[in-house]
């Protein structure tokens, strides 16, 4: 990732080579342009600030729209910013479909278990029973519709 900048200003961002090739016609590059080039023509690499904690059920990230200059480095940062309401809702509504199919697939994958003609045996079959009232009953835990790996019912 380039920006192209002149005296700590982005004048480009994102910027390319074949920006670079074409902004400069009479200029013959090589195919691995140094940095040391680059900013001889004022781009310069920008690198990407790690994400930062937050919380996924009421923040996003977001990525700045063009990289500023921290000592000497241009980066480019990423914030963590909270959701409006209506984009909770409609987090929750994707997170809550997505358990939904899991779930789903989960009972699916062990109707085989409460049938008549099933190998397992009465303590068996009632084991997976209780499995699978957990698994119908985790939409109206506290917690629904942020699950965790240590939420989900085990099978037995």
């Amino acid at each position: 990732m380039l920006v192209k900048a002149t005296n700590g200003t982005v004048d480009q961002f994102p910027y390319t080579i074949g920006q670079l090739r074409r902004d400069n016609p009479n200029t013959s590059f090589p195919k691995t342009v140094s940095d040391t080039t680059l900013a001889a023509f004022n781009v310069y690499q920008v690198t990407q600030s790690a994400a930062p904690a937050y919380n996924e059920a009421t923040q996003k990230l977001v990525t700045d729209a063009a990289p500023t200059l921290v000592d000497g480095a241009w980066v480019l940062a990423t914030s963590a910013v909270d959701m409006t309401a209506e984009e909770i809702a409609q987090n929750d509504a994707s997170v809550a479909a997505a358990h939904r199919a899991t779930r789903n697939e989960l009972l699916a994958n062990s109707d085989w278990t409460q049938m008549n003609d099933s190998p397992l045996s009465s303590a068996d079959k009632t084991a997976w029973a209780v499995y699978r009232d957990e698994l119908r009953n985790m939409t109206d835990q506290d917690y629904w519709p942020h699950v965790s790996d240590d939420d989900w019912p085990v099978a037995p």
